[in-house]
């Protein structure tokens, strides 16, 4: 994909140029810099897609750059080089570039390792986004008509807004993250109230009461929240019918 905006670093004018014909040349954007102090200022206030960076420059050197660019952004950088020692090679990878390459490689293998880091790059973001995405979806919670928004606390009820207060919305939402699993009303209250229950049952039986009255057509035969008499309660479902959605 061309049109990809790549950052060129080197305080020597003449490599400089050639860098950024073989860039402009492939249909890359191309910004410069010649020392790594000018370079840092522009990773912070554009949007870029890579880095090209020399290793000797002044003011700030390529791996000192490196280590700092590598602090806020996962962009990938290359080094391009005229140092050819392995520890050279070995530190420039330490401090968080991508590769290490040697000026005198030719420009259709450096086009190559651009286009290359670029299309790993282009997927990680993808992958991000799309991890991003699903986080997202399982953050609503849908069962029987029912549909629990966790992030904005919007519940609804066969597609009218439920009515809750801040207490049964919290106990609500935890059951149902836990669906079948039976919570004590000591656990309740100590995960809710943020604090231990001594004794005080009857803060957490008022609280679910209300909230069946809200969510249960009969609540002398609940739908979602079970009692189990002694024992707690439990956001009940059956294994046909999961309440956390994808969609």
């Amino acid at each position: 994909m061309a049109g990809e905006k790549i950052l060129i670093v080197d305080d020597d004018a003449d490599m400089r140029e050639l860098i950024k014909l073989y860039m402009k040349d492939n249909g890359f954007q191309v910004v410069s810099a010649v020392d790594g102090i000018e370079a840092l200022d522009i990773v912070k206030q554009e949007t870029l897609d890579l880095i090209i960076l020399d290793v000797m420059m002044p003011r700030l050197d390529g791996f000192e750059l490196c280590q700092e660019i590598k602090t806020f952004t996962d962009i990938p950088i290359i080094f391009l080089s005229s140092k050819q020692d392995d520890m050279d090679k070995i530190l420039g990878l330490g401090v968080g570039a991508d590769d290490y390459i040697e000026k005198t490689t030719s420009s259709p293998v450096l086009i190559a390792k651009v286009k290359a880091h670029l299309r790993r790059y282009r997927q990680l973001t993808q992958k991000r986004k799309q991890n991003e995405l699903s986080e997202r979806k399982l953050r609503v919670i849908k069962y029987q008509g029912l549909v629990i928004d966790l992030d904005s606390a919007i519940v609804k009820l066969d597609n009218q807004p439920l009515r809750l207060s801040a207490k049964e919305f919290q106990i609500l939402s935890l059951l149902a993250q836990y669906p079948n699993k039976i919570f004590s009303v000591e656990k309740l209250f100590e995960l809710i109230w943020d604090e231990q229950s001594l004794g005080d049952y009857r803060t957490v039986m008022v609280h679910i009461s209300n909230l069946r009255k809200k969510l249960e057509t009969d609540t002398n035969q609940p739908k979602y929240i079970e009692t189990l008499r002694g024992i707690g309660y439990k956001f009940k479902y059956t294994e046909k019918e999961l309440p956390i959605s994808n969609e």
